[in-house]
């Protein structure tokens, strides 16, 4: 019999490779400096995958993340596209800029410097939680940014519970105390924190790629400022307020745009889908059925039928 939807096993039982197969390690990889107005001159770490002369499709992690959450997808969308993943600054193998502020317009920022440099403007993208929050928030700066975009589970309207998080986490002592936990065990700090709708999926494979990072003073730094940063209850008020005054104008969204969610996540409220799709009128909506936040990894062949579909419009 199956295990329960989001029934975490054990740490100590985690196997060393996951179950499932996947081409990670096979693809292409490039560190590029870029010249970031927000972050400075910082190393990004790229993973590229599929034909190099495919139509390029950005692929833009979340948070405790990094381009490794793509891994499953990369058989499916690599065929036909040439899927570009980097690893947002301070999470998987980019650099460490920890004393740097993290919020979600300077993240914004970036990743269309990122694009610049790789030549990726008007692209098509995908983004993740954190990832699709940003590049919607990039969308509405540039709208020349993305030729479409798919939008996985992402947040984006104010909750109660990141205000209370954006409070505790800036009482003195608390982002100390926080970074303590995790640099004590990073590896289960990963195991516990990423939820699969099947946590069979699991590995110490993957706790060490969400973890290792995490094991130094900088990388954990980095993380408590994404926490504190990224979704700063003043920026998703203004985010959202932006979306309803161009809902109110009659304005579409600046990119075809395409919201999925999994109606079971532990991580960002399933409501917020239809939250963000009530100001975004235009845009397509599909729920995701047995799946989670990381519907790249729970269910990625039903996840590329839909982003095969949307993008190749």
């Amino acid at each position: 019999m199956p295990a329960p939807p989001f029934r975490q096993g054990r740490f100590e039982d985690l196997p060393e490779l996951p179950r499932l197969a996947h081409p990670y390690y096979d693809a292409d990889t490039e560190d590029v400096v870029v010249e970031s107005r927000p972050f400075g001159r910082i190393r990004v770490h790229v993973v590229s995958y599929g034909p190099r002369d495919g139509p390029p499709l950005l692929l833009v992690h979340g948070l405790m993340t990094s381009s490794y959450s793509w891994r499953y997808l990369f058989e499916h969308l690599g065929g036909r596209y040439r899927l570009i993943a980097p690893d947002l600054p301070g999470a998987g193998r980019s650099q460490r800029a920890a004393t740097r502020a993290r919020s979600g317009a300077a993240l914004a920022t970036f990743i269309g410097e990122l694009q610049e440099v790789l030549g990726l403007e008007s692209c098509l993208a995908v983004g993740n939680s954190l990832g699709g929050y940003l590049c919607m928030r990039r969308a509405l700066d540039d709208p020349a940014s993305f030729a479409r975009l798919a939008v996985i589970h992402a947040p984006g309207v104010p909750e109660p519970r990141l205000t209370a998080l954006h409070v505790a986490i800036r009482i003195p002592g608390v982002a100390a105390g926080l970074r303590q936990v995790i640099r004590h065990d990073p590896l289960r700090w990963a195991h516990k924190n990423v939820h699969y709708y099947d946590e069979s999926l699991k590995s110490l494979e993957e706790t060490h790629e969400y973890g290792d990072p995490l094991a130094t003073g900088d990388g954990a730094r980095a993380f408590i400022r994404y926490l504190a940063d990224s979704l700063h209850p003043r920026e998703l008020k203004g985010f959202t307020r932006a979306l309803a005054e161009r809902r109110e104008a009659g304005e579409a969204f600046p990119t075809a745009l395409s919201l999925i969610y999994a109606r079971e996540d532990p991580t960002v409220p399933p409501e917020v889908g239809p939250k963000l799709h009530a100001l975004v009128p235009d845009a397509e909506f599909h729920w995701l059925e047995r799946s989670s936040h990381f519907a790249q990894v729970d269910s990625p062949d039903r996840l590329a039928a839909l982003l095969a579909g949307f993008l190749g419009r």
